[in-house]
């Protein structure tokens, strides 16, 4: 699991997530969902540790990322994975060496094996082979998510966390980005976290759903009982999921 404790973060004394703990347990689909700059992406990216804290702490199957022997956290990290809101893919790279990054990166694998590993990936994600030496211009917004999410998941992480998977594709891609979610959770048996504001991709895949306002968590729970949640916030955010 995951375990966040009072954990606070700013930008020049500007405080976006003020103070908070929660628990992500794993092999469970948890959402992250609150209005924008409410700090659902920065909190994720604070566990990733691509962002510095002013203070708390956060542990990644009881491993304290204050860890000071920076091998073991290096170790720690390689467990987790991000599917960015942008895809973040290299415009320079071909489709097989965006996907295979990682693994040049951190492995000493012959090429042979890796573009094995590759064209195992892509088709996870619905992706044919015959793309592997398309450039990301070459691909549609739907392929260039796929190609990305292709690339987060070759190492096998543990958790996986997606940043708003759906904004920018229309509503029938959109629907295979859904059904590609909730398929690789079950087939892969990670501990998926999905930040997102999309009504549909919060109804169809969400197990546990944490919701942030102002920096704070309002809600921490089973989905099935946030319709139940008193927090105006909270209640506004179901309407409009539940089209009240």
């Amino acid at each position: 699991m995951i375990e966040i404790k009072d954990l606070s973060v700013s930008f020049d004394e500007k405080v976006v997530i003020n103070d908070i703990s929660c628990v992500i347990k794993k092999n469970i689909l948890t959402t992250i969902i609150g209005k924008s700059g409410t700090g659902k992406s920065v909190l994720m990216k604070t566990v990733l540790g691509l962002i510095r804290p002013v203070s708390g702490e956060i542990s990644i199957d009881s491993f304290s990322l204050k860890e000071t022997k920076r091998n073991l956290v290096i170790e720690r990290k390689k467990k987790m994975a991000m599917l960015f809101q942008s895809s973040a893919l290299f415009d320079s790279m071909t489709v097989l060496q965006n996907v295979a990054f990682p693994l040049y990166e951190h492995t000493k694998l012959p090429f042979s094996q890796i573009k094995d590993k590759v064209i195992e990936v892509l088709k996870l994600v619905n992706l044919s082979e015959s793309i592997l030496d398309n450039y990301p211009a070459d691909l549609s917004g739907g392929m260039r998510k796929r190609d990305a999410l292709a690339r987060a998941i070759i190492q096998e992480p543990e958790y996986l966390i997606y940043d708003e998977p759906t904004t920018g594709l229309d509503p029938i891609t959109a629907g295979e980005i859904i059904k590609l979610i909730n398929g690789l959770h079950e087939r892969l048996s990670m501990t998926s976290i999905v930040i997102t504001h999309d009504p549909e991709c919060i109804k169809e895949i969400t197990q546990r759903l944490i919701m942030l306002d102002d920096g704070k968590i309002i809600y921490d729970d089973d989905f099935s009982k946030f319709r139940d949640c008193e927090h105006l916030s909270a209640k506004s955010f179901a309407e409009h999921i539940y089209g009240l």
